[in-house]
């Protein structure tokens, strides 16, 4: 198994369950936290698998934890059709270094996002499949809210 193991209890069955991330760059446990590629030479950061660095062609790259928290530098509010939707779309600012698109967990009201918004890393339950692997995601929540 590639992830964390759960027991789920039906009835009288106990089953194993595994857990996995939606995405390759978020590190799940105790403490989740996001880890991006870091361009050994300027110090860029992405979360996908580089060749060579886009800003200044270096081709050496190690890895770097994210900060938990950040403040919202954009955000939409997106509504697709009657039943998905809507959901706040942002671009989190990273303490410490990093940006990073995700969407903000309960909020879909515009008047609650101001200038400077605070928030930090939260997880969840994406989705199980039928073989019991339930893949988790992350997302944002407003601090203090």
């Amino acid at each position: 198994m590639s992830g964390p193991e759960r027991i789920a209890r039906t009835g009288s069955e106990v089953q194993m369950t595994q857990t996995i991330p939606a995405v390759d760059y978020l590190v799940l446990g105790d403490d989740p936290h996001l880890v991006a590629n870091e361009c050994r030479q300027c110090g860029a950061l992405y979360f996908d698998r580089r060749n060579a660095c886009a800003k200044c062609f270096a081709t050496s790259f190690g890895s770097k934890r994210l900060g938990g928290e950040g403040v919202v530098r954009g955000y939409t509010v997106v509504q697709r059709g009657s039943k998905s939707g809507p959901y706040t779309s942002a671009v989190i600012e990273l303490v410490g270094g990093g940006v990073v698109k995700a969407n903000l967990v309960g909020v879909t009201d515009p008047t609650l996002i101001g200038p400077e918004t605070k928030v930090r890393l939260v997880t969840f339950d994406a989705g199980t499949d039928d073989d019991e692997t339930t893949a988790v995601a992350f997302g944002y929540e407003p601090i203090g809210a």
